[in-house]
């Protein structure tokens, strides 16, 4: 077997041409080291576990044990296969949990402005992506602002994760706006680092919105524009004061990640955007984040048409150099793997050839100033939504129609 390297890049250098970065692990502050909160502690207890669901309700088992473990309610906000009144019936067998499950119809859309990061524009530049994982988490804030919680915890419906550790990340939220874990195993990545990855390319992983603590409470809040990597600009300014804070790890379940090409295509107008801005946060330390839209908008302004032309022909370069290594790549184990690999690479490639919507400078551009737009309008709605006393009158603000409430 053969499998070539490569020496990492793990930070990045001024004056340099903008590159494609292994890891981004200097923008975290670690504190998985930091002792555990006494058990059954309210340091320790988050308001909710918000869960963005799309599998079955046996996916859901761990998290629910989880939510009784903390004396917490679980809100499931669950679309495609995760049925309200199946999940309800599976909260309800378990002693002691409170719940709401939340049907999510197909293109619901948040009781706020048209935000301009939902621009059909921008998913034909994703390649037709479709996906309701931002406007759930979006919900999810809202629904907490509404009930006048404090500190929830985000988890995806393909996480595993124990309560002593979603303990330890809501205790984290008494200082820190956002607190979260990283999945080493089975790697949290996109179908691009994945490709790296099987091709003996250092690649690490980095903080994600599938196990992520947010204090509600200390405005001004960010929110998740509609893109692949939603969780990155959620907390963009946090990594770039160094603020955004890693409790330790969680188990994201096995996928395929190449079995589908057409999923790195969907992935890779988010991946550069997020990679490509990345490269830029050590620079703006000094930003003044209380104003909202005006760190989206430095960071827009730093990311000049020179950058994005360097930095699109690096990654185009990185795809090319990561296809030449698997195509070398001398493994039976994995043939497969490499074929589609290989596949997926060609899809994610054609988004900047694509005779009608490619990804261009001009996208990324107009993206970031549709990104720092969203944050002024999600900040005038979010802190003068107030709490209401009736689950049913934050149903009816939230224009859901088909929910169930458990205990």
């Amino acid at each position: 077997m053969s499998r070539p390297g490569t020496t990492a890049r793990t930070s990045p250098q001024a004056g340099r041409t903008p590159r494609h970065l292994s890891s981004h692990a200097h923008l975290l502050q670690d504190v998985s080291q930091a002792p555990a909160p006494p058990g059954r502690s309210r340091r320790g207890r988050p308001d909710a576990i918000v869960v963005p669901a799309t599998r079955p309700p046996s996916s859901l088992r761990g998290i629910i044990e989880v939510a009784a473990a903390l004396e917490t309610e679980i809100i499931v906000l669950g679309s495609r296969q995760t049925q309200v009144e199946q999940v309800a019936k599976r909260i309800g067998r378990v002693p002691g949990v409170r719940g709401l499950v939340v049907h999510v119809p197909e293109g619901y859309r948040l009781p706020l402005a048209d935000l301009r990061t939902s621009h059909r524009t921008f998913a034909a530049v994703s390649g037709g992506r479709i996906s309701d994982l931002s406007v759930k988490r979006n919900l999810g804030l809202l629904l907490a602002r509404l009930r006048g919680w404090q500190k929830i915890v985000f988890v995806d419906d393909d996480i595993t994760v124990s309560s002593e550790a979603l303990a330890r990340v809501a205790a984290q939220l008494d200082r820190r706006r956002i607190a979260g874990m990283r999945c080493p195993t089975f790697a949290d990545n996109s179908v691009f680092c994945h490709a790296r990855r099987l091709a003996g390319l250092p690649q690490d992983v980095f903080l994600t919105g599938a196990v992520l603590g947010v204090n509600c409470t200390d405005l001004p809040l960010p929110y998740f524009p509609d893109i692949y990597n939603e969780d990155w600009f959620f907390f963009a300014d946090a990594a770039a004061h160094h603020q955004l804070a890693t409790v330790g790890r969680a188990k994201q379940a096995v996928y395929q990640p190449f079995a589908e090409p057409a999923r790195a295509g969907h992935e890779e107008f988010g991946d550069v955007l997020a990679e490509g801005l990345y490269t830029l946060l050590q620079d703006l330390t000094s930003v003044d984040v209380t104003q909202p839209g005006h760190f989206a908008r430095r960071l827009g302004a730093a990311a000049t048409e020179r950058h994005w032309t360097s930095f699109i022909d690096d990654r185009r370069d990185e795809l090319a150099r990561t296809s030449k290594l698997l195509v070398e790549f001398d493994d039976p184990n994995h043939r497969n793997d490499v074929a589609d690999a290989l596949k997926s690479l060609s899809a994610a490639d054609e988004r900047y050839t694509d005779a009608f919507d490619p990804i261009t400078t001009t996208r990324c551009a107009e993206f970031l100033d549709a990104w720092a737009d969203d944050l002024d309008t999600w900040n005038t709605v979010y802190p003068r939504t107030n709490s209401v006393t009736l689950l049913e009158d934050a149903m009816k603000f939230l224009r859901i129609e088909t929910w169930a409430k458990v205990r």
